[in-house]
């Protein structure tokens, strides 16, 4: 009996530390030093074409909680001040807490990838991701090293790439860094005009992949709409296939 009384306490203990201590809204929202004026500076000034869509109040206030983090970090001002935000057209989404063009939060589209219940401590967190496919993360110890730094899941070989930058610099890229050198070679002629038209919940699945052929120019391959989710589900059963994860 004391003995699997101690094997109950051991497992509820680790259930527990796995588990922040949640905090109210009212202390996740800073007014003093709010990170949205300084973002809001870097947009009104960046070089590349950035699109924030619109913020649902209630929405915003149910994805700052569930996600546990404050207004004063740039991710918390993100999620309470925008629906999400476009970049290149749709080509690059920074997820926020949601809306019509971009119906996923960062807490919803984590949950069941990330960390399986709201209240869980994630070892990464998705926060963007792109048209070919490619999956941005904040890497919170499943990489291994370089804790805080943003990896990119890259379409072309299935690896989690360390970019060697927070989310903080994530955003200044997305804003005014090079964003078409980043992606050389991955597109491919009138891609202004695809982008715009697909929407920011799907991203668009190539045949060949480009992980079998990632030689062969972005114009030679047959390429279709599939939601996000899914190419998600894709890469990560080849990671699996191929002993990655």
């Amino acid at each position: 009996m004391q003995k699997l009384f101690f094997i109950l306490l051991l497992a509820f203990s680790t259930a527990v530390s796995a588990q922040y201590n949640v905090r109210p809204l009212d202390s996740l929202i800073n007014k003093e030093e709010p990170a949205w004026p300084v973002i809001k500076g870097w947009i009104d000034s960046a070089t590349n074409k950035v699109q924030v869509l619109p913020v649902d109040t209630a929405k915003a206030k149910t994805a700052l909680y569930d996600t546990q983090v404050t207004t004063r970090s740039p991710m918390g001002a993100v999620i309470y001040e925008t629906g999400g935000i476009l970049v290149d057209n749709g080509w690059i989404r920074i997820l926020g807490s949601g809306h019509a063009k971009l119906n996923r939060s960062v807490p919803a589209w984590n949950k069941g990838k990330s960390f399986r219940e709201i209240g869980e401590r994630p070892l990464f967190l998705l926060v963007a991701d792109d048209a070919i496919g490619g999956f941005f993360a904040i890497n919170g110890g499943k990489f291994g090293f370089n804790q805080g730094n943003v990896f990119y899941l890259a379409p072309d070989n299935l690896q989690w790439e360390d970019l060697e930058i927070n989310y903080t610099d994530f955003l200044l890229f997305c804003f005014s860094g090079d964003v078409e050198g980043f992606y050389e070679g991955q597109r491919w002629k009138g891609w202004e005009k695809d982008v715009p038209k697909l929407s920011a919940d799907k991203s668009f699945l190539f045949t060949p992949a480009l992980w079998v052929r990632p030689e062969r120019a972005e114009g030679q391959r047959a390429r279709k709409a599939i939601p996000v989710e899914e190419q998600y589900k894709v890469m990560m059963d080849m990671r699996k296939q191929l002993k990655l994860e």
